[in-house]
């Protein structure tokens, strides 16, 4: 079986010398820069000299252009070993991405059943800073598979030797920096379902992974005649699941062959979020074996390309739940929260926004449901709201953070020495309107009733995404929430629908 520790101590063919210290670089006031610490070793630490170098791959990459391609797989070795292959797939891309999100393995931390995201401002290589999209860090890191390590990016190569190639072919774009560590395919699927709900057209996927490392270096000799024949007919093995888009039965064939892709979990990912109309394409195969002609131990090589289009969001009707309010508006409701809950926690009666120096402007003023949702220590404290309008937003935003706070009955009353530990989110919503069926559901967007034999229940649309649900395991939760079996969900089962603009405080 392959030992993931001791293969990394025994990388022979780029070992480079990793600085792990993450450094805070002040090229702006408070800004996080996370600095490559493989410049130098797995490519040229000097811009002019690594941008001639990724020059020069770019020209003897050949092949047409396509214009809908979403994802790649690219390899991770030193640029004299892989760079050749991955800039063939690169090559193939005609459009430019406001986004970018790399997703690779860790190779040096060991992280049982979670991501590793930064909160950092930069990510910063030779050819210069790579913005992070921060809002998009934030959202993942509001899910539990997603943790802030910022010191496990630092070191980690799958992600770094990406960078100055993305840099090189888009020049602007927006990071999202994804470390994977050592997942089911449960959480493999969660997370990918998260993914799911925030990408957009302007979003582009890669999963950084090498596929077998074979010889006595990386302990994994499965065969000693045909070496090269043979090893192509098991990467091809496992391409053929990839291009299947069959996540569980790539997974599947990694532990029936034991085989060393270590990039299987960000591959996994990948396939679990693409649309159905996504077509793969081998674009390059290699291994370093021929490159050395040596294949005593050897690296393979695959780069993948994947066309087709992303689920379309429907962002215009999510924003109309809240489109009037301006984000002075959403912070003084949330002030206006947390004013509400301690009067009435000191006093035991509900105040007057004026009493608390709030004014309510028209926005404030209109006629809307909301939900008030109190968070301590990334748990939830306590979340009640209303589904159908009957007062001003900011009356409901008042009255339901009182509700939050004492009357939900799945926990104890909040306590005014608890109120610095708690975060506050509020979601104004749209009226509820009938679907014929589940399948109009779109998660991350929908907030969802369901109502069966006198019995219902409700799920605000972030709910799935934070938790990682897919459609089918959100309507068993939430059938489970209303009183019913796990399976209530598929028949007989009337589903309504709304969209929420969410807003919260930023601890």
């Amino acid at each position: 079986m392959f030992n993931i520790k001791k293969r990394n101590l025994l990388l022979t063919f780029f070992a480079a010398i990793i600085v792990f210290s993450f450094r805070t670089v002040s090229a702006e006031p408070n800004s996080v820069v996370i600095q490559s610490t493989i410049a130098g070793s797995w490519y040229p630490a000097d811009a002019n000299g690594l941008k001639n170098q990724i020059y020069q791959m770019f020209q003897k990459a050949d092949g047409p252009t396509k214009a809908d391609i979403i994802t790649l797989i690219l390899p991770h070795a030193g640029y004299q070993y892989s760079g050749t292959t991955a800039v063939s797939a690169l090559n193939t891309i005609d459009r430019k991405f406001k986004r970018v999100i790399v997703i690779g393995p860790s190779h040096y931390s060991a992280m049982e059943e979670s991501f590793a995201v930064p909160k950092a401002d930069y990510f910063q290589t030779p050819l210069g800073k790579i913005p992070i999209d921060t809002e998009f860090v934030d959202s993942l890191l509001r899910n539990s598979l997603f943790k802030n390590l910022p010191q496990v990016l630092q070191g980690e190569h799958s992600i770094q030797i990406e960078l100055p190639l993305l840099q090189y072919k888009f020049a602007d774009f927006k990071l999202v920096p994804i470390v994977a560590g050592q997942c089911s395919p449960g959480t493999i699927e969660k997370a990918a379902a998260v993914l799911q709900t925030l990408i957009d057209q302007d979003t582009l996927v890669v999963a950084s992974s090498d596929f077998t490392h074979y010889g006595a270096n990386y302990q994994y000799v499965p065969f000693t005649e045909n070496i090269p024949e043979k090893l192509k007919e098991l990467d091809m093995g496992a391409y053929k699941y990839i291009e299947a888009l069959d996540a569980t039965g790539f997974l599947k064939y990694r532990q029936q062959t034991s085989d060393t892709i270590c990039g299987y979990v960000p591959i996994s990912v990948l396939l679990s979020m693409l649309p159905e109309n996504a077509k793969a394409d081998l674009v390059k195969y290699q291994t370093s074996g021929q490159l050395t002609s040596d294949f005593t131990n050897s690296v393979s090589y695959l780069a993948i390309t994947f066309s087709g289009k992303w689920q379309e969001k429907p962002k215009a009707e999510q924003k109309s739940a809240g489109s009037n309010l301006s984000e002075q508006d959403k912070k003084n409701l949330l002030i206006l929260a947390r004013k509400t809950i301690v009067f009435y926690l000191k006093n035991n009666k509900m105040p007057e926004a004026a009493q608390l120096g709030i004014q309510p402007n028209e926005a404030m003023k209109r006629t809307q449901a909301a939900f008030v949702t109190l968070n301590k220590n990334k748990q939830l404290r306590g979340c009640i709201g209303e589904l159908l309008p009957s007062q001003p937003l900011y009356k409901s935003v008042m009255s339901n953070a009182v509700n939050a706070a004492v009357n939900d009955l799945r926990f104890n009353p909040v306590s005014i020495a608890e109120c610095n530990d708690i975060t506050i989110e509020i979601s104004a919503l749209t009226l509820p309107t009938s679907v014929s069926s589940y399948k109009d559901i779109i998660i991350g967007i929908d907030g969802i009733i369901l109502r069966k034999a006198g019995k219902s229940a409700v799920f605000l649309p972030q709910v799935a995404p934070e938790q990682g649900w897919g459609i089918e395991e959100t309507l068993a939760n939430l059938s489970l929430k209303a009183g019913l079996p796990d399976d209530a969900w598929k028949e007989g089962t009337a589903f309504f629908v709304f969209q929420a603009i969410v807003f919260g405080e930023n601890k």
